[in-house]
């Protein structure tokens, strides 16, 4: 389609509007209940979407070739309670489901979490599979799973797209839209997204930098090169109770083995450092998930979670997440910034970002990735 009409339900920051319009796509809707999206959305697009969709009759939305929706996942998350279509915001699925009885739009292209398709033994996917299909809906046999790190961009983020096409006749032929040539993380490289000239505010602290260096010290003093568990300092010398479950007691017996094969080390890194009682438990764990790619801590990705250190080799990034976790560049000892965070979700530079960082890194957590879904939408509207 050359010129088409779309609307963008649960629109965020307008990732599928950069997607659609770059295709040629005009909005002529979009919903969203979320007060700093709604700012970044008309600055950016000069569209007001401030609409509650649960309150919008589906006869005041206007007609449309497409309707776009990265509907919340919350519920379908494994970061949630997964109570999927129980949840409140896993029936706003049904609030789509309203429109398209009504609209019958011609395509629709629908974002979710990838455990949306495992949820609940696959109850949750066949439940929307059987109304999107009884409405008159193509779609393809499963959700396609697609990461941008297949599409060059280097991040790793596993999302479930559906696609469909408005053929009550055909409905029970699945569409077969797939993609050749997918990248591996090995082919993607972090730094090809950073910016130059950094603002120092994005600098890790001081404290932080000590407590990193003094893990490095520990990973490279050590004999081994590759870490298969996580490292405990609360777990040297320590020996399992029956009473522990079976994952601890693997993780203490690992804890003890790394301890005896590097015993002098260990001890004197851990009276160098007053057996680090200074640290907060979370960064008393340490977790080498860069295998031998790298021999030292500041050539990787770094993560500092509630969970403790994680550390990963320098191809792609972690999943950007709404909760702000933000992924550390070690070799630059600085964290991403909001604009690199755009461009993960491969929105272009000129896209206006939020001026308070906490919600754009919120916002970027939550969008979709645009080049994922302009290669989508190409192939839904050209599909045969």
């Amino acid at each position: 389609m050359k010129k088409f009409t779309f609307v963008d339900l649960f629109c965020g920051i307008g990732g599928f509007h950069q997607a659609m319009s770059s295709l040629g796509g005009k909005c002529v809707f979009a919903s969203e209940i979320d007060t700093h999206c709604i700012e970044v959305y008309k600055e950016n697009y000069h569209i007001n979407c401030n609409f509650d969709i649960t309150k919008v009759d589906a006869k005041d939305i206007p007609d449309h070739d497409v309707l776009c929706a990265g509907f919340p996942c919350q519920s379908f998350s494994k970061a949630g309670k997964q109570l999927g279509t129980k949840d409140t915001r896993g029936t706003l699925f049904f609030e789509i489901e309203r429109i398209l009885r009504v609209k019958h739009t011609k395509y629709i292209i629908l974002e979710n979490v990838r455990n949306l398709v495992s949820h609940d033994k696959g109850a949750t996917w066949s439940i929307i599979q059987s109304v999107l299909k009884d409405i008159g809906y193509r779609l393809t046999l499963k959700p396609l799973i697609l990461s941008p790190y297949e599409f060059r961009v280097p991040q790793t983020r596993d999302r479930v797209y559906i696609l469909g096409i408005y053929d009550p006749k055909n409905r029970n032929i699945p569409l077969e839209i797939s993609f050749n040539g997918l990248f591996s993380k090995s082919d993607n490289s972090i730094y090809s997204i950073l910016e130059d000239n950094v603002d120092d505010k994005y600098k890790i602290s001081k404290e932080e930098e000590k407590i990193l260096n003094i893990w490095n010290e520990f990973y490279v003093g050590i004999k081994e090169d590759v870490i298969g568990f996580p490292v405990w300092v609360d777990y040297f010398k320590k020996y399992p109770s029956n009473s522990y479950p079976d994952w601890k007691k693997e993780i203490i017996k690992n804890n003890n083995d790394l301890y005896l094969n590097n015993k002098y080390f260990i001890d004197n890194w851990l009276r160098k450092y007053n057996y680090l009682k200074s640290f907060n438990p979370s960064r008393r764990k340490f977790e080498w998930q860069a295998g031998k790619e790298i021999d030292n801590l500041w050539e990787g990705v770094i993560q500092l979670r509630p969970s403790g250190i994680r550390v990963k080799k320098p191809d792609v990034f972690p999943a950007l997440v709404a909760i702000v976790q933000i992924p550390i560049i070690g070799r630059f000892k600085r964290r991403l910034t909001p604009r690199e965070c755009a461009r993960l979700q491969s929105f272009p530079d000129k896209f206006k970002i939020c001026q308070e960082d906490h919600y754009a890194y919120k916002e970027f957590g939550n969008s979709v990735n645009v080049k994922i879904l302009k290669k989508l939408a190409k192939n839904l509207f050209e599909y045969k």
